[in-house]
């Protein structure tokens, strides 16, 4: 009998792959019939997460990178908000990278990206990254391609090291579509308590999509590596996405070799007084 690939075998990248993002179906639910079927394997992920991760923190020998990486509207945000509920926030950590401030600028492009990388024993999630600088540096023509080209090599050094030093890396790209990111922006501007969400200049954005597409694609195929690999997930269906990126990040956990530090030695003679 066929066993069946696990979530991280099916949305993995592997290395040399040549990816084209059309053959990647963003509506896919992976023979969930809707979101009730998926509710269950989702709390029991979370629940698994919450106690990997007190293992983690504990033992303090491992960390674990999560890179979100999508289009505007893809999900980032409601990602996090929904695979890392229950987490404990003492040990884990949300980065957002913005634009570059001049003390930013004025170093090299990974600088302020090491500043933020997880401690041993803690977890942090980068909401965007330093794919940024192949991505919007890229497509906006920020700086000549000889400068972005010779990022992807630098990019995959860099997680190398953070990778030999015990750093497991997770990149996660929410695979949406134009429809579907028509269909958000559209219920942003009908929703009162959602507009504050809405920049006139995601459209801008949008109208740029196939050079996003493309930017994405040469990231995607460039920088998945054994040691920091890359993640298709599909993101029409906000919560198969949500079950895809739990169980991976569930999977790799339980990879490791995590465990409670042995307790202090004579611990059985202790007394507490009344």
């Amino acid at each position: 009998m066929t066993k069946n690939p696990s979530m991280t075998e099916r949305y993995r990248v592997p290395p040399g792959t040549k990816v084209r993002l059309r053959d990647y179906d963003p509506d896919e639910t992976g023979g969930y019939e809707g979101k009730e079927a998926a509710r269950s394997p989702l709390k029991r992920d979370r629940r698994r997460l919450r106690d990997l991760q007190e293992i983690l923190y504990a033992q303090a020998q491992h960390s674990l990178l999560i890179v979100l990486q999508a289009t505007d509207t893809g999900g980032k945000d409601g990602t996090i908000r929904h695979v890392m509920r229950g987490v404990n926030p003492q040990g884990c950590q949300v980065v957002s990278f913005k634009q570059p401030t001049p003390e930013e600028l004025a170093h090299d492009f990974l600088w302020r990206v090491h500043r933020a990388t997880p401690r041993r024993g803690e977890i942090a999630i980068f909401n965007r990254s330093h794919y940024e600088d192949v991505l919007v540096v890229r497509v906006h023509n920020l700086v000549p391609p000889s400068v972005w080209q010779q990022r992807y090599e630098q990019i995959n050094e860099f997680e190398e090291l953070l990778a030999e030093n015990g750093t497991t890396i997770l990149k996660f790209f929410l695979h949406i579509s134009k429809e579907e990111q028509k269909e958000r922006l559209q219920a942003r501007l009908d929703d009162p308590t959602k507009q504050w969400k809405f920049n006139i200049g995601d459209l801008k954005e949008r109208a740029l999509w196939d050079d996003y597409v493309a930017a994405y694609e040469d990231a995607l195929s460039r920088c998945s590596t054994e040691t920091a690999p890359w993640f298709v997930v599909p993101a029409n269906h906000k919560w198969y996405r949500n079950v895809v990126v739990a169980r991976i990040i569930v999977e790799a956990l339980e990879g490791l070799d995590l465990r409670y530090p042995d307790p202090a030695p004579g611990l059985a003679q202790v007394v507490i007084d009344d």
